[in-house]
């Protein structure tokens, strides 16, 4: 029973998530205590639904743009041809975190305007930086005798790449974009100061209006999927570790 419970407790959370972004009116009397003056119990501006969604795909947007880019720059540093540009792809990588996401966000609409464009340069480039650095340490960290192995065979450096080093950093380059997208799912939020649909419009509106079912409502949500996400992609990494582990041996 004990190791069912964990699988269990994450059914009752998804099958919760998805009855609330759904049928949030179901929850009504348990929110109803938090409100003040009749005040609106449920975020009545827009549909939960469609925000989770549109938030999710943010979100997606940008973590696949940043893994892309990331994962690109560590192949490029590990080569020796690109060995030099370590350096400078550590000081690129890093812009995302040296600004807090209000700074880019304020940098990034006079240039492409309001809506959901800054909020993924922002998500984008606060993605980077554990990405780059799981897929650097993946990279650089793969049994000597495997790789040895590899070219003792006869593979070209493309071969190498794709068919030895990048399915045994797998693990650690999830590892990296588990964390992106953890960051990513409450950063987004602040992108709805900018025009940007996301859960953040909730949380937003219960700030404005003082209503802490508003703001509760947007922030469960936002967790809710944080853990689930962080639990799946948890299990994906092992699962990759495991049959790496298998190859390898």
């Amino acid at each position: 029973m004990k190791a069912w419970l964990p699988l269990l407790l994450r059914l009752a959370l998804v099958v919760l998530l998805v009855a609330f972004v759904t049928s949030p009116g179901w929850f009504e009397p348990m929110l109803k205590p938090l409100t003040e003056n009749n005040a609106p119990v449920i975020y009545n501006q827009g549909s939960l639904l469609t925000l989770t969604l549109l938030h999710l795909r943010t979100v997606l947007i940008a973590t696949v743009a940043a893994t892309i880019v990331a994962v690109a720059l560590a192949i490029l540093v590990t080569r020796p041809a690109g060995a030099e540009f370590l350096p400078l792809s550590r000081s690129l990588v890093n812009i995302g975190q040296t600004f807090p996401p209000v700074a880019v966000l304020a940098l990034a609409v006079p240039a492409v305007g309001f809506g959901e464009k800054p909020t993924l340069i922002a998500l984008f480039l606060y993605g980077l930086l554990p990405i780059f650095e799981n897929a650097l340490t993946g990279l650089t960290t793969l049994p000597a005798n495997v790789v040895e192995a590899a070219r003792g065979a006869g593979m070209t450096g493309w071969q190498r790449l794709t068919k030895v080093e990048l399915p045994l950093s797998a693990p650690i380059i999830l590892g990296g974009i588990r964390l992106s997208v953890v960051i990513s799912l409450a950063t987004a939020t602040i992108g709805s100061t900018v025009a940007a649909k996301t859960l953040g419009e909730v949380i937003i509106a219960g700030l404005l209006s003082n209503n802490l079912a508003f703001i509760l409502q947007g922030g469960l949500i936002v967790a809710a999927l944080a853990v689930l996400i962080y639990d799946g992609l948890s299990a994906i990494e092992r699962y990759a570790a495991r049959r790496m582990g298998r190859e390898a041996e």
